[in-house]
């Protein structure tokens, strides 16, 4: 296990977790689908397992420091903050003047619940603000009027002479609504009202928030950490830092099997993509298959075992993976360990198989990296992945869009596109802090009905594979904030300005999902709108699958 540096700090809120004992160490990856196949074993019409090699646990800290009442300077912008070039739901600059709109004329099924990320929005938010104030200082306060004064005018610049009681408000937490001081706080930090989310920060939040609570205080604690990062990197007010251990390789894929077992995001990413593949290359004799997260490879041993029994016998079967740093941490090595599985598994099921690896991440690949060979039918995989390639508000460079006109220029036969439903990427720090508060409230709920409260694998998963993310989102900006999602909307009009169709898809792939939604809370749905597959929980469209060929 790696050791953090450690930072002085002030009081603040501890995000701490000890060594559990008694955890069943991850030992295995479940296939979503079956056909028979060696060395797999039947686990009813859901699933089958294989099984891998056993591993120990250990955890990482992510944690506030003993006080201090020292400042700390930076000179970085993201000094303090923590970057991750790997999606919550990965197996494994400057921004734009205009952000994206969430409901836009491309894209009609936005969030119902991201109530704030529209400035149609903004009169009920100042009213929600009010509220708040009012409920923190009590509606005979003269800082009432003040406080609202600023909300019209703007925070930034105005007089830091009010004064809060915060022993008072401190008694009034059971009464306050967590959501609320997180935006109001979140206002603050945008407005440079140090005083403020210094405030909120230490003497509220620091009080509601829990990472064993109900699924808005977990959120709200890595939402904390993530504004206390931000100033941090701001240089406005040293007072907190942020310390993330990076958990060892073995324990990584654990706590991202666990979030793999217990929600269907990646099993609907790879299911959909799988079905559409199979469908498109279902008369081909020589198939590759670009992988631009090829993550453990676990995705193709279903492909593999279901075009073993194809009639007329398998077709050549090539696959470059392309890997990336966080990927080989999580794997304890390189692609090798990807291609030597994948190479035994189509060998046990008597298919020609070919590996080919691009180890780098995908904004760096270029055409003479993916090695094409003539003859050979091509598709494309992005399961979760496009949304860290940095697009025009980052780099004059614009990997987003350059890889897309790569990809074209190979002719695919069939690109399949999974993403996130949500809206991260050019927003100003504000409507993403709300944004992201939306979108992963849904998800911590999902969560949530999973497994007990108290389950300390799951705080465990939530900490090392979506706190990093949130944080990153929060706390960054520039080329150091890579979480930076999109809206199918938008999507779209990158696709079609590369060159691209949208396919529609088939009953099969629909069918083939639901199936696998039996398996989870009833509250998950599946909508198929506009020829792309919607996967929400309850109201909120969490990810989409779509499919894609050239024109």
């Amino acid at each position: 296990m790696q050791t953090s540096q450690k930072h002085p700090t002030s009081a603040g809120i501890h995000l701490y977790h000890q060594p559990v004992q008694g955890i069943d160490p991850y030992t295995h990856y479940q296939i979503l689908q079956s056909n028979s196949c060696h060395d797999i074993h039947e686990s009813g019409s859901q699933g089958t397992n294989i099984s891998f090699e056993a591993c120990k646990e250990q955890y990482f800290t992510l944690e506030s420091s003993p006080p201090n009442t020292g400042f700390i300077g930076c000179d970085s912008p993201s000094c303090a903050s923590v970057s991750s070039n790997r999606s919550t739901f990965s197996p494994q600059a400057s921004q734009s003047y205009h952000s994206d709109q969430h409901h836009s004329s491309d894209n009609t099924y936005g969030s119902p619940t991201s109530v704030h990320s529209s400035a149609d929005d903004s009169y009920e938010l100042k009213h929600k603000l009010r509220e708040l104030e009012i409920s923190l200082l009590g509606p005979e306060s003269d800082i009432v009027d003040s406080c609202h004064c600023r909300f019209e005018g703007g925070l930034k610049g105005a007089s830091p002479s009010a004064k809060y009681n915060w022993d008072h408000i401190a008694e009034m937490i059971p009464k306050l609504d967590l959501n609320e001081v997180l935006i109001r706080c979140a206002q603050a930090v945008s407005d440079d009202d140090i005083e403020t989310a210094v405030g909120l920060m230490n003497n509220v939040l620091a009080k509601m928030v829990s990472v064993g609570g109900d699924p808005i205080q977990r959120l709200g604690a890595y939402m904390l950490e993530g504004l206390r990062a931000r100033l941090e990197s701001s240089g406005s007010l040293i007072y907190k830092a942020l310390r993330c251990e990076q958990p060892a390789s073995k324990d990584l894929m654990s706590y991202m099997h666990i979030l793999y077992q217990i929600c269907p995001y990646w099993k609907f990413a790879y299911i959909s993509a799988n079905v559409i593949i199979g469908e498109a290359m279902q008369n081909e004799s020589r198939i590759n298959i670009i992988d631009f997260q090829i993550a453990q490879g676990t995705q193709w041993l279903l492909l593999i075992q279901a075009l073993a029994s194809r009639p007329g016998g398998p077709p050549f079967i090539r696959i470059t993976g392309v890997d990336d740093s966080q990927s080989y941490h999580a794997r304890g090595g390189g692609l090798h360990i990807v291609g030597k599985r994948l190479s035994d598994y189509a060998k046990s099921c008597k298919v020609p198989f070919e590996f080919h690896s691009v180890a780098m991440s995908g904004s760096e690949v270029e055409l003479e990296n993916l090695m094409v060979q003539p003859g050979e039918a091509l598709a494309v995989n992005f399961p979760f992945v496009l949304h860290h390639m940095p697009d025009e508000s980052v780099s004059t460079e614009n990997h987003r869009d350059r890889l897309l006109r790569l990809v074209k220029s190979l002719s695919p036969k069939v690109v399949t596109l999974v993403e996130q439903e949500s809206n991260t990427n050019t927003s100003p720090f504000f409507q993403r802090f709300v944004e992201t508060l939306n979108y992963y409230t849904a998800m911590f709920e999902s969560i949530d009905v999973a497994l007990p409260r108290d389950d300390k694998q799951r705080i465990s998963a939530e900490q090392h594979c979506v706190a990093r993310d949130i944080v990153n989102m929060i706390a960054c900006e520039g080329p150091e904030r890579v979480e930076r999602h999109e809206l199918l909307g938008k999507w779209r009009s990158r696709f079609s300005m590369a060159g691209f169709l949208p396919c529609p898809l088939s009953s099969s792939v629909t069918a083939a999902v639901r199936n696998m939604l039996n398996e989870f809370n009833e509250n998950f749905r599946l909508e198929q709108r506009d020829g792309a597959l919607y996967l929400a929980w309850k109201k909120r469209f969490m990810c989409t699958s779509s499919a894609w060929r050239c024109y």
